[in-house]
Parts: C-alpha cells; structure tokens; sequence
C-alpha cells in the first residue's frame, strides 16, 4: 500500500506505518497544481490536515487512489461527494482533538472574561492600568453551546465545573447527552446565553451566526469560534463589537485563513489564535494514531 502524507504528521505515526510495511512518501506544502502531479504518480491514500485542499481536480487527476484521510475533524477542505462518487472513501479522526480544542474554548473564554489580551499589551507598553481592567467571573454566567456533539459536550463539562449553567442547541439532537445541560430553541439560547460558543460544521447555507442571530443576543454577550471559520460572518461581528452590541469574541477560524481582515484583528474586543484548536502534543499525537489505525485496517481489507 502506497500513502502520500500531504501535511505534517507525527514522526511516531509515520514511523509505525512503515514498520508496518507501507510506503509512505512525504511532500508537503504542495500547490493544488502539485498535488494533481503528484496524485498522477499512483497512490492508494493520502493523509491531509487542513491546508492542503483536495478538490475536483486533484482527484480527477489521481491514479488509483482508493482513500483519503483527514486528520482532524472537518471535511470542508476535500470534496467529499465527488471523492466518493469516484469511489474514494474518505476518513476523518474526530475524536482525537475533542479535548484541547474545549480547552482552547474555554481559553479564549477566559482570557475575553478578565481582558487578559489588553492586559498584557498594556504592559508591555511600559504602562500599569490596573483599574481599566475589571473583568467579570464565569461561575452564574449562561453558556450557550451551539452544536453538542463531542466538543460541544467537553466545553459543556468544563463549564459546569466552573459554576456556569449551560445550555445548549442542536438541530440533530432533541434530547439532553449530559443531565445538567438544558436543550432549547436557537432563539431562546442567543436571548439567554452570556457566552455562546460554536461547535458545528460550515453550513453550505450560510453562516450560522450573523446579523439577525446577533440581534437576538444579550446586549454585552460574548461570541467564542473555535469551529469552523465559514460558521461567522465576520461583516457583522465586526459591525456589533464595533456597536457594543457584543462585548467581545474569541476566534481560532476565519472565514479566509490566513485572515486579511486587519479591522478584525486589531480590534480591542476580540482574542485571537491561528487555528490551533488541535495544537497540542497530546492531541497531535491522538491524531496521529487514528490516521494510522485507519490506514493499516484499510490495508487489511484490501
């Protein structure tokens, strides 16, 4: 079996798919024009993150390509229904960043709670503003979690172990997977939620937050992205921070990545990271583990 890894990968994972007898080449960093050269070569998987985009034309242009594995969680950058309409099957490794990316929720969380970003800034400023920082506390404060699957139960978990109530809205999910956490309307949890955090897939639809779901709001809530850029429209949270409308944002994704919204950036009410939600030594070895217990039972089978 013969497997192209087009982004990086842990060295203990790639070194357990060659003790086991695979070949694996590494390239990474392709453009979408070298990924098609090089799919033309013949493999039969190829393991991707999220910066390399496996579209129509890179899978026309592979030669016997059988399986394409994402490690992490979303399929946005691969064109899933063309993959598997060639009679590709394409994997993902949902479970093995759940935790470090609830944790970097609740993070961006804390950090948007006690202005920990215009803290710090202010002193390395050479300046001592101890009285133009006054925060607020989690514990009493409602939690809104859009989307209670994995990662949406994990940040529900670290809530509630803070002293937050927590609620929650899924459009797949009726009832409650944690008995703490009450299932409501979408309406009634923007109305009721001190922080809302997102953990859903990019809708084709559109973003599941914008102007209208923020008008509905708490005047003063917090927006907290660690999903899926897309899920946003940037336009408008911009526009309510800008307002007052919303107190601040934590954002990990962006609708273009890297992001060239400077206004967005440098605004004073929001905490940035660079989509490192599954950044962590844990996590990345997690991933690593899933993408090759999925690539050697794929090799079993064939």
């Amino acid at each position: 079996m013969r497997v192209l890894i087009c982004d990086p990968l842990a060295e203990s994972a790639v070194a357990r798919l060659r003790e086991a007898g695979l070949e694996v080449v590494e390239k990474t960093g392709m453009s979408p024009e070298e990924l098609a050269e090089e799919l033309a070569k013949g493999y039969d998987a190829i393991v991707v993150r999220s910066a390399t985009k496996v579209r129509q034309a890179a899978i026309d242009a592979a030669k016997g390509l059988k399986l394409i594995v994402r490690a992490g969680v979303g399929l946005d950058n691969i064109d899933v229904g063309y993959a598997r309409e060639k009679g590709i099957e394409v994997r993902n490794t949902p479970r093995a960043s759940t935790d470090s990316v609830a944790e970097l929720a609740l993070a961006h969380m804390l950090a948007l709670a006690r202005s920990l970003p215009q803290a710090t800034l202010s002193l390395r400023e050479g300046k001592w503003e101890k009285k133009a920082f006054k925060g607020i506390e989690l514990a009493g404060k409602t939690l809104g979690v859009v989307g209670i699957g994995r990662i949406g139960q994990a940040v529900a978990r670290r809530a509630l172990c803070l002293g937050m109530r927590v609620i929650a809205f899924d459009k797949f999910v009726q009832e409650s997977p944690l008995p703490e956490v009450e299932m409501v309307s979408m309406d009634e949890l923007l109305s009721r939620a001190d922080f809302v955090t997102l953990h859903v897939p990019a809708d084709p639809a559109g973003p599941v937050i914008g102007k209208d779901e923020i008008a509905k709001m708490k005047d003063g809530a917090y927006l907290i992205n660690c999903a899926r850029g897309g899920v946003v429209d940037e336009a408008a949270l911009l526009s309510a921070l800008n307002s007052g409308k919303l107190a601040g944002a934590g954002l990990d994704v962006f609708e273009e990545e890297p992001p060239k919204n400077m206004e967005l950036l440098r605004h004073p009410k929001v905490s940035l990271t660079p989509h490192i939600g599954a950044q962590t030594k844990e996590a990345q070895g997690r991933v690593g583990d899933e993408v090759v217990d999925i690539l050697l039972e794929f090799a079993r089978s064939l």
